[in-house]
């Protein structure tokens, strides 16, 4: 068989394998936690293999998937023989048993929607991981101090004891509720856009306006002159709050990125380069005894290339 039809081959039983962890999980997000991939990469994957099929396997619907009559025709074909292989593959290519813990410290919204289910494949090897959930400062200062092995965080470490590799960058994106969008002279947002949207009230992870202000100072070039409506230190929270009309806020595209799909929310404000914040990778130089960190550490890092950018 010539090489470039046996990828050809592979690549399309990757493609099934995935289709069938749609099929039986009943949601893209479900089937992406199974496999350890990201969200993005299932939806690709699921795409690829509708043009190659050339027909549409699932209806998106606000609670999942729905499987067509070509897709339940298909995974009953399919199901059995690709099991079957999977437990020839699982058994050739089992990995080591891995032993145990791992004490991982991030912001709670990227620790909940990316970190944690990225390390499913290595707790299902027997690893445990002791997540802690705070403020980047406090949680590298937990980690100098030994309480923690590694931390996710948005702040590159100054601390001479900690070392930090790159791990992904976090785009940032003004949002609003479309009809307090509407209340925007489109008009003056392209020519004035800091005085168009100062009429807003603006929903905070904290007072200090971190996110925000480092926003408007970046695109507008000073501190937001907008009133506070609601402070609450979880990103998802904001969320919540912006989509149910409170006010308008910066998210990172990631937690921003169903609802602006969905049209629950639309985005404000487009720059011509966009607003990055890069999150790090943090251990200790002095690295405890423990075989699964660098493991862990590695893992992460692979996994932040399939998420792309945040």
């Amino acid at each position: 068989m010539p090489a470039h039809e046996s990828r050809d081959h592979v690549a399309s039983l990757d493609l099934l394998l995935t289709f069938l962890e749609i099929y039986r999980a009943g949601s893209l997000s479900a089937a992406a936690q199974r496999l350890g991939l990201s969200q993005p990469a299932v939806t690709g994957q699921l795409a690829r293999l509708e043009e190659q099929l050339g027909e549409q396997l699932f209806i998106r619907t606000s609670r999942g998937v729905t499987p067509t009559p070509g897709a339940a025709a298909l995974a009953s074909r399919v199901g059995r023989p690709l099991d079957e292989i999977r437990d020839v593959v699982s058994t050739a290519n089992a990995q080591p048993t891995l032993y145990g813990t791992v004490r991982v410290g991030g912001a709670a919204e990227v620790m909940s929607l990316r970190v944690l289910p990225a390390l499913a494949p290595l707790t299902g090897r027997g690893l445990c991981v002791h997540a802690t959930l705070g403020l980047a400062e406090d949680l590298l200062s937990l980690l100098d101090s030994g309480q923690l092995d590694l931390v996710v965080s948005a702040v590159r470490p100054t601390h001479e004891a900690l070392r930090a590799v790159p791990l992904i960058d976090e785009e940032f994106v003004l949002v609003a509720q479309p009809s307090v969008a509407h209340t925007v002279d489109p008009e003056r947002l392209s020519t004035s856009p800091a005085e168009a949207l100062a009429h807003l009230p603006l929903v905070t992870y904290s007072a200090e306006l971190p996110i925000i202000r480092r926003y408007w100072r970046t695109e507008f070039g000073h501190r937001p002159p907008n009133p506070v409506a609601v402070i609450v230190p979880d990103l998802r929270a904001v969320l919540a709050a912006v989509t149910a009309g409170a006010g308008v806020s910066v998210l990172p595209r990631y937690i921003a990125a169903p609802a602006l799909a969905s049209g629950d929310l639309v985005q404000l404000h487009h720059s011509d380069v966009a607003p990055l914040n890069t999150l790090y990778l943090a251990t200790r130089r002095q690295a405890p005894d423990n075989p699964a960190l660098p493991l862990l550490h590695n893992h992460l890092r692979q996994a932040a290339r399939d998420w792309g950018s945040l």
